[in-house]
C-alpha cells in the first residue's frame, strides 16, 4: 500500500484536521472521525460565515415573495388607471402572486433532487443567478399590443419561483451539514429567520419610494384620479421595489460560488474520501475547497469503492429505503406538516386589509397617503408578531427541542383559529388585531421555523436534499390552495356595492377551515422525529446503540457506540483505527 503523506498547514488558530487522519487506511473510520470534528468543533467564523451566505440568500428570497403584495397595488395605480380605477383585477392579482408559488415548487423538488445527483456545490450559486435575472427582468417588463404586463410578470416570476425554490433546500441541507451537533438547530433557524428581515426590508424599501415621489403622489386625491405625474411615478415605483431584490442576491453571488462541497456528501455520495478530509479543513479555514493529492485520492477512490460501506444512492434504494414505515413516516411528517402549516400561514394574509384598518393604517385622502398607510402597517404586522417568532425559536430550538415547538404551535394555532372563526363578527378590530398578531408569533414561534429545519437533518445524506425539496414542495402546494381556492372564497355571497367587512362574508369559515389543517398538523408533528443534540449520522440510523439505528444505513465494520455524555455525538474505539 503506497505511503501517505501529510500536508502543510495549520496552526493554532486554523487547525489541520486531515493531519490528525492521514494515517488512518480504513475510509469508514476517516469518514467517522472526519465528520466528528465537524460535529463537536467549538461556534466560530466559519459557522458565522455559512449562516450569512444562506441567510443573504434567504433574505432575497422572502423579499421578492412578499414585495409582490404591495407591488400589485401599484400595478392597479400604473396599468388599470382608466379601465378599472387604479385597481388591479383579482383574477390578474391572483394569477401574478400564485406564479412564484408554482415556479417555487418546480425549484424545490428539482434543485432538491439534483443537489443529490450532482452535489451541494455545484447547485449552490445556480438558483441565485436565476432570481438574480428573473428579478431584473420582471422590473424591465412593459405591455405591448401582443403581450400584457400581466403575462410577462407571471413568465418571469414563474422563473423566479424556480430559484426560489431551489433555496430552500440547498440553503437548509448546507447549513445543516457544516453545523456542529449543539448549535445545528440555532444555525439553521437563523438562516430561516432572514425571511421576516426578507419581509421587513421589502415593506422599507415600498416606504422610501413612497416618500421619494411623495410630491407627485400628492396630486392624485383617489386611486381613479392617478394620471400624469402620479401614474408616472407609480410605474417608477413598482420596479424600484422588485429591482433591489437583485442586490442582496448579487452581493451573496460569489460567496455561494466559492462555498466548498460539504464534506458529508463527499464522503457519503461522491465517496471521496480524500477530497472530504481536503474538504473539512478548507472549511474550518474559510478556503473555498480542499486540493488533496491526485495520486493518493485516485487510490484512495477505488480503495473506497469497495471498502466504504454507506449504501450507494439509486431509484431501488430510495424507495427500498422509504418503502419501510419508520422512513416513510418521517418523509410523510415532514411534508404534511409544511403542507397544512402553508395553507394557514399563506391563507391568513387574507386579513391583511382587515388588519390594516385595526390599526388605522388603510385608505388615505390622497394615493400618497394611500401608499404611506399601507407601506407603514405592513412593517408594523412584520415587527409586531412575525420577526420576534422567528428569534425565539432560534434561541431555544437546541435547549427545548424542535418537536415540541411544532406541537405546542400547532396546538396554540388550532385555538387560535378556534377563537376567530366562531367568534370572528363579535370580535372588535383591536381584539381581532391581538389575535392576528398572536397568530403570527406562533407561526414562526413555531412550525414555519421548524418545518425548514427538521427535514435538513431527519433523512440520510444520499437523499437529504431530495426529501427536503419533497417537503418544501408539499408547502408551497398548501400555499397555492391558500391562494387559489380560499381567496376567492372569501368573497363568495359578497355583494357588489359592498363596504368593509360585508365584502368578505366567508373570512370567518375560512378561519375555521384553517384551525382544522393546524389539528391536522398536530397529528402530522407526531410522526416526525426530535433532531435536536443528535448528530446526522444517529440520525440517518448509523450508529449501534442508538434507537434510530438502522443495519441497512450503518457501516457494520465498525465498532461504535453512542455517547450518552456527549449530547449525541458518537465515539470510535482507538483499538479498531487501522494504521498504515
Amino acid at each position: 500500500m503506497a505511503a501517505v503523506r501529510k500536508t502543510s498547514g495549520g496552526n493554532a488558530a486554523f487547525h489541520n484536521f486531515h493531519n490528525d487522519f492521514v494515517h488512518i487506511v480504513d475510509p469508514n473510520e476517516r469518514r467517522r472521525l472526519a465528520l466528528s470534528e465537524i460535529d463537536k468543533a467549538p461556534f466560530g467564523w466559519y459557522h458565522v460565515r455559512a449562516v450569512v451566505v444562506a441567510g443573504v440568500g434567504f433574505f432575497t428570497d422572502a423579499y421578492d415573495i412578499f414585495a409582490i403584495n404591495l407591488v400589485t397595488q401599484m400595478l392597479g395605480l400604473a396599468f388599470w388607471q382608466k379601465s378599472n380605477k387604479g385597481k388591479i383585477p383579482n383574477n390578474s392579482d391572483t394569477g401574478i402572486k400564485v406564479a412564484t408559488s408554482g415556479g417555487t415548487v418546480i425549484g424545490q423538488v428539482g434543485f432538491g433532487w439534483l443537489a443529490d445527483i450532482v452535489g451541494r456545490k455545484r447547485m449552490y450559486g445556480l438558483e441565485l443567478i436565476i432570481i438574480i435575472f428573473a428579478t431584473l427582468a420582471q422590473s424591465l417588463a412593459s405591455p405591448s399590443a401582443a403581450i400584457s404586463v400581466v403575462g410577462l410578470i407571471i413568465f418571469w416570476r414563474v422563473i423566479m419561483g424556480i430559484g426560489i425554490g431551489g433555496d430552500y433546500p440547498l440553503s437548509a441541507i448546507i447549513t445543516s451539514e457544516f453545523a456542529t451537533t449543539k448549535w445545528r438547530g440555532a444555525m439553521m433557524g437563523s438562516v430561516f429567520a432572514m425571511q421576516g428581515i426578507g419581509q421587513f426590508a421589502a415593506a422599507m424599501m415600498a416606504l422610501i419610494a413612497t416618500a421619494g415621489f411623495k410630491e407627485s403622489l400628492k396630486t392624485a386625491p383617489t386611486a381613479a384620479k392617478c394620471d400624469g405625474a402620479c401614474n408616472l411615478a407609480v410605474d417608477k415605483m413598482w420596479r424600484i421595489v422588485i429591482g433591489f431584490g437583485a442586490v442582496p442576491g448579487c452581493i451573496a453571488l460569489y460567496f455561494r460560488l466559492t462555498i466548498p462541497e460539504t464534506p458529508r456528501y463527499t464522503f457519503d455520495v461522491a465517496r471521496d474520501v480524500e477530497k472530504a478530509g481536503e474538504d473539512v479543513n478548507a472549511y474550518m479555514t474559510g478556503k473555498a475547497e480542499g486540493h488533496p493529492d491526485e495520486i493518493r485520492r485516485v487510490q484512495a477512490l477505488n480503495d473506497a469503492a469497495q471498502r466504504l460501506e454507506i449504501p450507494k444512492a439509486s431509484w431501488a434504494d430510495f424507495f427500498r429505503h422509504y418503502s419501510q414505515w419508520k422512513n416513510g413516516k418521517t418523509l410523510l411528517g415532514t411534508a404534511g406538516s409544511w403542507f397544512f402549516l402553508d395553507v394557514a400561514f399563506y391563507g391568513l394574509g387574507l386579513n391583511n386589509s382587515i388588519i390594516l384598518q385595526a390599526i388605522g393604517y388603510a385608505g388615505g385622502k390622497s394615493v400618497y397617503e394611500i401608499l404611506y398607510n399601507t407601506a407603514v402597517g405592513n412593517l408594523i404586522i412584520v415587527c409586531a408578531g412575525a420577526i420576534p417568532g422567528y428569534w425565539v425559536t432560534v434561541a431555544l430550538c437546541d435547549t427545548w427541542g424542535r418537536k415540541p415547538i411544532q406541537l405546542m404551535g400547532f396546538t396554540i394555532l388550532t385555538i387560535l383559529f378556534i377563537v376567530i372563526g366562531f367568534a370572528y363578527h363579535k370580535l372588535s378590530p383591536h381584539a381581532l388585531l391581538a389575535l392576528y398578531v398572536l397568530c403570527q408569533f406562533f407561526f414562526n414561534f413555531g412550525p414555519n421555523a421548524t418545518t425548514f429545519i427538521v427535514p435538513g437533518e431527519c433523512f440520510p445524506t444520499r437523499y437529504r436534499s431530495t426529501s427536503h425539496g419533497i417537503s418544501a414542495g408539499s408547502g408551497k402546494i398548501g400555499a397555492i390552495v391558500a391562494q387559489v381556492v380560499f381567496g376567492p372564497l372569501k368573497v363568495r355571497g359578497a355583494k357588489k356595492d359592498c363596504v368593509a367587512a360585508a365584502c368578505n362574508p366567508w373570512i370567518n369559515h375560512i378561519m375555521q377551515i384553517f384551525a382544522l389543517f393546524m389539528f391536522c398538523g398536530i397529528l402530522t408533528t407526531l410522526l416526525i422525529p426530535e433532531t435536536a443534540r443528535k448528530t446526522l449520522e444517529q440520525l440517518a440510523g448509523e450508529v449501534p446503540g442508538t434507537p434510530e439505528y438502522d443495519p441497512a444505513n450503518a457501516s457494520h465494520g465498525l465498532v461504535v457506540k453512542a455517547d450518552s455524555d456527549n449530547e449525541g455525538e458518537t465515539k470510535v474505539s482507538d483499538d479498531n483505527i487501522k494504521t498504515g
